[in-house]
């Protein structure tokens, strides 16, 4: 693969630790973090259970042109919004919750790559950089161009293989 595994993980942690906030015009200028979840989201699909290690690189790659997009979007493409159980801290214990979880794509081409980058909300918090997906699918039929963002799930929702098919 070229570089070792795990130099290319620092490296991106790095990077993404120094993108902080970043002011986002589709908000209305609000800020989105780029929190340690998000990045956590990057490397494993589940709790426990990491992303191959192809598509993590991938998705590190990506880093760069999700700040940009996350910079310069005027609009969103994508919305859902859902109740979830979700980990939340509240006075310094750890508390599994139900609350309204809210999410935005935003989906640009920077340089030829066609870009998915999802930002998530859980209540009233704030607005959090959650995951850059690339490639998505286009099928032609007749007329009519339908664009599948995720099979399935939905803007959350992400298959690993499918990200490594598509990405060729």
């Amino acid at each position: 693969m070229g570089k070792d595994y795990e130099v290319v993980r620092r490296e991106a942690q790095e990077l993404y630790a120094s993108f902080g906030k970043v002011n986002c015009p589709a908000f209305g200028n609000e800020p989105v973090y780029f929190t340690s979840e998000g990045f956590n989201h990057l490397v494993y699909k589940t709790p426990k259970k990491p992303r191959d290690q192809r598509v993590q690189i991938m998705k590190f790659e990506l880093l760069n042109k999700a700040k940009l997009i996350v910079e310069t979007s005027t609009t969103f493409q994508e919305y859902e919004e859902e109740f979830k159980y979700v980990n939340l801290k509240k006075h310094g214990r750890h508390i599994r919750e139900n609350a309204l979880v809210r999410s935005w794509g935003l989906i640009a081409i920077v340089k030829k790559f066609r870009i998915k980058v999802v930002i998530r909300q859980v209540g009233n918090g704030k607005k959090e950089f959650y995951s850059v997906i690339p490639a998505w699918f286009t099928k032609q039929y007749r007329n009519i161009k339908i664009i599948e963002t995720a099979v399935g799930g939905g803007l959350l929702s992400e298959d690993d293989e499918e990200t490594l098919k598509n990405a060729t």
